[in-house]
């Protein structure tokens, strides 16, 4: 053969005495195709050195390998991190992603940009940007009627979607938990922007504990951030003068918690001896701050993954029977990550702390 002509599947298929359908089932790894077909197919793939192109597969399975990803807020951490999930997933599934990014969380451009990723034939659409004020309702009260698959991140499970979200609630009623069981007795809250599904979760959670073990809610012992270290440093001081008597905080991001160090180094404030401290997402730089920062882990690399998992699992289960399947519910648990800075056990040796 020519060394410059590309080798199509049809002379792959020719040699290897099959059909076309079973070479890419060769290809795609599909289980029905017998052993030693596979070996024959596989050997004549490899002699031939034959290269399947994106096109050649789009054209064989009706669809583009294609994903569309809509998503916002790029520069900040947790985003970036889904965004990398999702990317990864994407690749080892031989799919390629067509990113839209809103200019922003609370844009009402939905719709539009739907049609944008439908238009250039997308075989599934993950929806990366969390549930924020009313950008959801576009959604309506029935099931979304949509010619792809689409998976929603970070959002209120309902029936009639897919959704993929951890479970903000738990972690922040396990993080005030974690702090009533370390002895502090006055636990202050300083919430993300409740406009956002997760902060109202997380502050949630940690009213739920303070209730369960009998401890009175007040208004004086929380404050709302925005999620960015500036916030909380004005959340924080805000919270030490309306409530006295304040000695630990569940903080409902790391980020913001970084803010309560620099203002209780500023203050005189010891932690863990005066004051407790939690925080939320699981950065890694929160193991290297002094004391540690003890924070709720939520893998958001694996929350990218999951929805790539799930669309890719729907295109098929639609190209193969001609339906939509069910929407589904994943909430993963997040991790309490036990470090000093919420633990006055804590003795601090060298690079690591162990507990008395």
């Amino acid at each position: 053969m020519p060394p410059n002509k590309r080798v199509t599947i049809k002379e792959v298929a020719k040699i290897a005495g099959v059909s076309i359908q079973t070479v890419s089932r060769v290809i795609n790894e599909h289980p029905d195709v017998a052993s030693e077909t596979r070996l024959r197919v596989l050997s004549v793939i490899t002699d031939l050195d034959y290269h399947p192109s994106a096109l050649a597969r789009s054209l064989i399975h009706q669809r583009s390998y294609t994903l569309g990803v809509l998503t916002a807020g790029l520069k900040f951490i947790g985003p970036s991190f889904t965004l990398n999930g999702i990317t990864v997933a994407a690749e080892e599934m031989n799919y390629a992603v067509l990113l839209e990014e809103l200019p922003g969380f609370h844009d009402n451009r939905s719709a539009h940009r739907l049609e944008s990723l439908l238009a250039r034939h997308v075989d599934g659409i993950i929806w990366a940007i969390p549930e924020i004020g009313n950008n959801r309702d576009w959604l309506g009260k029935d099931t979304v009627s949509l010619p792809v698959p689409i998976v929603f991140l970070t959002m209120q499970p309902r029936p009639d979607v897919t959704c993929v979200s951890f479970d903000n609630f738990h972690g922040g009623l396990m993080a005030t938990q974690h702090l009533i069981d370390a002895g502090y007795q006055q636990i202050g809250h300083i919430a993300g922007p409740l406009d956002w599904w997760e902060a109202r979760q997380r502050k949630a959670g940690w009213e739920q504990a303070l209730e369960a073990n009998g401890r009175k809610i007040q208004e004086a012992m929380w404050v709302e951030g925005n999620w960015s270290s500036a916030s909380g440093e004005q959340a924080f001081l805000q919270l030490l003068s309306q409530h006295k008597h304040l000695d630990a905080v569940f903080v409902a991001n790391d980020q913001m918690a970084y803010s309560v160090y620099h203002v209780a180094a500023r203050k005189g404030i010891r932690i863990p001896e005066d004051l407790g401290l939690v925080g939320f997402d699981g950065l890694a730089e929160t193991a290297y701050l002094w004391p540690p920062l003890t924070t709720i882990y939520q893998n958001l690399n694996l929350l990218g993954r999951t929805a790539v998992e799930y669309v890719v699992s729907a295109i098929d289960s639609q190209l193969s029977s001609g339906g939509d399947r069910a929407g589904e519910s994943v909430i993963f648990q997040p991790e309490l990550l036990r470090r000093a800075s919420s633990q006055r056990d804590f003795v601090f040796i060298e690079n690591h702390t162990e507990k008395r």
